[in-house]
């Protein structure tokens, strides 16, 4: 409770250290040209709250609500993935600071602009016993590329905002009552708000090899680096490019995680030399090739942050300038040749299956839709059984390639596109519903494919052990399409290839839900195996 003294005789309370702290915060976001802000309700984080709902009520700051910590910050991934803009998220202190750990480690691993703004009880308060105080200093450990634990005796105070070109930044924020102060909106007023944060990448050096026999394999989200100078690397390099988004890059190689199962044909196009832009995180078939290259060239900007050990015969953090002889034409033929039979071997699938599923989803999604693609079958199936195209922009959780957060993720895309499709397994949405709790006007359809379970394990080695079913198939035997419905949102279930392309090709207005319901596990890990089997002949 505040105390009487703070208050003045008009019972309005006075201006205060945490309040004025909050808006030396506040301010400077908003003057750094930061759009949005995701905030979670709570008591100690009311100065940041409040100062954020005033610069929302101005038009200066979007202010996004989730009652969720751990979706919140999903959430503002999202919106860091497709805006490219530092994304604050705010709560309060306790338990609800550790729900934010999984998306800061996503962030991490991704080198995405995550600016956490925790609230605590002022540090006198620490191992006293008061409640809903636990020790949040450097709680994210080397997750963080900065941490401060911050006092209302440091301010004025500059943000670390440069720190976030590398990834999350923690700033834990005392707060001492009382919490709430005036009314008085005057300190917004005269800001000088820059353009946002264009971050110096400089090309680092050059990249030369006389190899002619090359391929480029281009990890699903390139490091962190832009489409568009990937792509002209690409384009320079003019090697036979794999690219694990096949949605992406028009050029690459399609179904190459498919055909070079076979060791036969992995042997006929071993490179001589491979260049992997991000990393490779997808299929053992790709890995499998890479290490067959005489030598690698890795190009991914995590090495100066958290992959710091990565070996490589030559390391890159950006794209380099690129002087190569010409590449041996025999062997980008060979590459085709390959390809083109495997094409005709996926477009020969009439079985329903989630191979199936995977390749109609590449072919019939719009130009100009957004889409986020959950880990495990799913990402994987879309990798192997997805045509190379354009016009796709593809988004995944790929930084420790989990299944929570995805729906919150998804969501926070699409917030910031016109129509957006996110495609999850049925684990992945299960994991989090909570995501689909909120109020904004967003346009996003969630395509779930059920295979009531964890349909991944039946395709690796723990498949047929003791107990499989009840410790790594974990049926939930749910209705999903139920489930999204009792939340309230709109929802179907269907089960053909025609009821998909339809899915597909309408409008996406508001959230909804598709549960596509899919084959057995066990089946669908039966018709993976047939269809390895038949690269050798093809």
């Amino acid at each position: 409770m505040v105390e009487e003294s703070r208050y003045e005789d008009s019972g309005a309370p006075v201006i205060n250290p945490s309040t004025l702290l909050a808006r030396v915060i506040v301010r400077q976001i908003v003057e750094a040209g930061i759009t949005d802000v995701v905030i979670s309700p709570g008591s100690r984080n009311a100065p940041l709250s409040i100062a954020f709902h005033q610069a929302s009520v101005k038009g200066l700051i979007k202010l996004h609500v989730r009652i969720d910590e751990r979706t919140a910050a999903f959430f503002a991934l999202g919106i860091a993935k497709a805006s490219g803009r530092p994304v604050p998220i705010v709560c309060t202190s306790g338990t609800a600071v550790a729900n934010y750990h999984p998306a800061v480690l996503e962030a991490s691993h991704t080198n995405l602009p995550l600016l956490v703004l925790t609230a605590d009880r002022p540090a006198s308060l620490r191992k006293t016993g008061a409640n809903q105080t636990t020790e949040q200093a450097r709680i994210f450990g080397k997750a963080v590329r900065y941490f401060a634990d911050v006092s209302g005796s440091v301010y004025p105070m500059e943000l670390p905002l440069n720190s976030l070109q590398s990834g999350p930044v923690h700033l834990n924020i005392q707060f001492e009552e009382p919490l709430i102060g005036d009314k008085s909106d005057n300190w917004l007023n005269d800001l000088t708000i820059s353009s946002p944060k264009i971050f110096d990448r400089k090309t680092p050096g050059t990249f030369y090899t006389k190899s002619t026999r090359g391929v480029l394999v281009i990890g699903h989200d390139r490091g962190g680096l832009s489409v568009d100078a990937v792509r002209d690397f690409a384009d320079a390099l003019g090697w036979p490019v794999i690219a694990e988004d096949p949605l992406t890059f028009e050029s690459a190689i399609s179904h190459a995680s498919v055909f070079l199962t076979s060791r036969a044909v992995a042997d006929d196009l071993a490179p001589h030399t491979v260049v992997v832009i991000g990393r490779t995180t997808l299929s053992r078939s790709i890995n499998a090739l890479i290490k067959m290259a005489r030598k690698e060239i890795v190009i991914d900007p995590r090495m100066a942050t958290v992959d710091s050990d990565r070996m490589a015969n030559q390391k890159f953090l950006q794209l380099p300038k690129v002087e190569v002889q010409p590449a041996d034409s025999e062997y980008a033929e060979k590459w085709q040749k390959y390809s083109q039979r495997a094409a005709k071997m996926v477009s020969d699938i009439s079985q329903w299956s989630e191979a199936l599923i995977a390749r109609e989803i590449g072919a019939a999604i719009p130009t100009g839709t957004s889409l986020f693609i959950s880990s495990s079958r799913p990402i994987r199936d879309l990798e192997g059984f997805a045509s190379a195209r354009t016009g796709v922009e593809t988004f995944a959780n790929r930084g420790l390639a989990g299944i929570d957060g995805n729906i919150s993720t998804a969501l926070g895309i699409a917030s910031k596109r016109k129509e957006t499709i996110a495609v999850l397994g049925d684990l992945g949405f299960l994991h989090d519903l909570t995501g689909l709790i909120h109020n904004e006007d967003i346009n996003l359809k969630i395509l779930v494919i059920n295979n009531d379970g964890g349909g991944i394990f039946s395709t690796l080695s723990q498949r047929g052990v003791a107990g499989f079913e009840e410790v790594f198939g974990t049926p939930h035997g749910k209705d999903l399409a139920a489930i999204a419905s009792a939340i309230g949102v709109p929802a179907k279930t269907i089960s053909t290839q025609a009821e998909l392309k339809s899915e597909l090709a309408a409008p996406i207005k508001g959230v909804s839900v598709v549960v596509i319901t899919a084959p057995d596990r066990e089946a669908n890990a039966d018709f993976l195996k047939k269809v390895y089997s038949q690269v050798d002949s093809m």
